[in-house]
């Protein structure tokens, strides 16, 4: 059996196949291990591409949560993967996608993990205006059918705005020109806000400063405070389709979408446009023609408010003149005033007449009635009447005597009632060593739980009054001792003063 064996194994030993790799007689390849082999293909496709740049049409393009962005560039024949490190993709100056025709820069290498070569990209861009115009294309019907190009949401601008911001660089032409624009026909408030309209983070830059503008309240604001503008112009000169592409992305578009402020689109020259001009209010076809449009002109103005005066004077004078040829007319066929008051005149003087005579008449009656009982009147009767009024009258004088028993007699009564009175006051006892004791309303007290309950009292002596505060249960019972009081509570009220006319009553 084993001699079978070993005559088996000596016979396939001649043969290339073998169930042990052996080392053949004259066979110099070097045996390498995958990443070997890997390591080496990695190293002569640097060496022999290095930096490249690759013209192709993204594919599959995707962006990782860690930021990192994949894809594949391919054209009608071949396709090759693509990686693009989180730190380049942040600088990409546009919103890469599929179908877009790019140039792509950067070091072709392999990633042994796949067996797959492939290119890191460092930079890309759009290749030439035709993929610019396609990207153009596809994010304008994105946005339209979004409905930001709907001519219905456009405003109307302001007739006349006091406050103009206007969004743009802050150097060259494009704003001087505006602004001498903006002073020959109409000198208005203009707040510029600088930012820069090409390049890297342009489209932030710009979408930024129209939301800014929208951020000022728009509430009546201190003196010297920024004021809201009541127009935005977003202006920028004439340039290539790259030039001018910041305003078509899609950050800025849907910042000019979405302003309170109604704003006015001055992109380059009159040929150019950008998706701002389809969003904004109105478009204009360069940045002087729109301030031309932001404001009228002044001179204008003024010219139409002045013919407008002098048609209204010319109108009222017309007015007045007709006016006044209607008052004429009619100031003619109107009857004179002294055909219109000449028979009222006339009646006056009848009644006038009239009267006189029926006075007379009455006064002529009125003698022959009165005749009779005059002439019965003597003036005998009338003395005797007198005489009698005048003997009653004596009879009844009062004597100086009478007079004076009744005065005796009322003085009598009113003595005896003054010292009853005097005897009855309250003060009357304090001439003989009382005090009478009231409160702060002047109320008499007459007990110990009054006098402690108003704490503040007043002890009326017959020389004036002392102020006193009552203190727990303490009782002021020593005679003639007003000492006994402690001073500290105690307050002599000052003696009332009387006026030098008038006597005292109890004196």
């Amino acid at each position: 059996m084993n001699d079978s064996l070993f005559d088996k194994n000596a016979a396939n030993s001649d043969s290339d196949s073998s169930l042990v790799a052996q080392q053949k007689a004259g066979d110099n390849a070097q045996e390498l291990s995958v990443s070997e082999i890997s390591s080496s293909l990695k190293k002569m496709v640097e060496d022999r591409f290095g930096y490249v740049k690759i013209r192709g049409e993204l594919s599959g393009f995707k962006r990782a949560a860690s930021g990192h962005c994949y894809f594949g560039l391919k054209d009608d024949k071949a396709l090759i993967d693509g990686v693009m490190w989180k730190g380049n993709a942040g600088r990409l100056p546009f919103a890469a996608e599929d179908g877009l025709e790019v140039v792509a820069s950067g070091k072709v290498t392999t990633y042994p993990g796949r067996s797959k070569y492939q290119i890191v990209v460092d930079s890309m861009a759009l290749a030439g205006e035709g993929a610019l115009m396609a990207l153009f294309e596809k994010i304008k019907a994105r946005l339209d059918a979004e409905g930001l190009f709907d001519p219905a949401r456009r405003r109307p601008l302001p007739y006349l705005p006091r406050t103009i911001g206007i969004v743009t660089s802050p150097t060259g032409s494009v704003i001087r020109d505006m602004l001498h624009r903006l002073s020959d026909r109409f000198p208005v408030h203009v707040i510029v806000w600088p930012t820069i309209v090409q390049g890297d983070g342009s489209a932030a830059k710009i979408a930024a400063a129209i939301k800014g503008f929208n951020a000022i309240d728009a509430s009546p604001i201190e003196s010297g405070a920024i004021k809201r503008p009541d127009l935005l112009i977003v202006a920028r000169g004439g340039g290539s389709i790259e030039d001018l592409w910041a305003f078509n992305e899609e950050e800025v578009v849907r910042a000019v979408a979405a302003s309170d402020i109604p704003i006015i689109s001055a992109i380059g020259h009159e040929t150019d446009t950008t998706l701002c001009d389809y969003a904004a209010d109105l478009r204009a076809p360069t940045p002087t023609a729109a301030a031309e449009m932001a404001v009228p002109v002044r001179d204008d103005l003024l010219y139409t408010v002045g013919e407008y005066g002098q048609r209204a004077d010319n109108i009222i004078r017309r007015i007045i003149t007709l006016g006044r040829e209607r008052v004429e007319t009619q100031s003619r066929l109107m009857p004179k005033l002294s055909e219109i008051t000449a028979p009222h005149q006339q009646r006056a003087d009848e009644y006038g007449e009239r009267l006189r005579q029926a006075l007379k008449n009455h006064i002529g009656k009125s003698d022959v009635r009165l005749a009779g009982p005059a002439s019965s009147l003597n003036p005998q009767i009338l003395n005797r009447l007198v005489n009698d009024k005048m003997r009653s009258l004596d009879a009844l004088r009062l004597t100086p005597a009478i007079v004076k028993r009744g005065l005796d007699n009322g003085q009598k009564r009113l003595d005896s009632l003054w010292r009853l009175a005097e005897n009855l006051h309250p003060d009357r006892p304090l001439s003989k060593g009382f005090a009478r004791v009231t409160n702060r309303s002047d109320m008499t007290l007459t007990s110990a739980d009054a006098a402690r309950a108003a704490q503040h009292v007043s002890l009326h002596f017959s020389d004036g009054k002392v102020d006193a505060t009552i203190e727990g249960d303490t009782q002021i019972l020593e005679q003639n001792k007003p000492a006994a009081i402690a001073p500290a509570k105690i307050k002599k009220a000052a003696k009332p003063k009387t006026s030098d006319n008038q006597a005292d009553l109890f004196k």
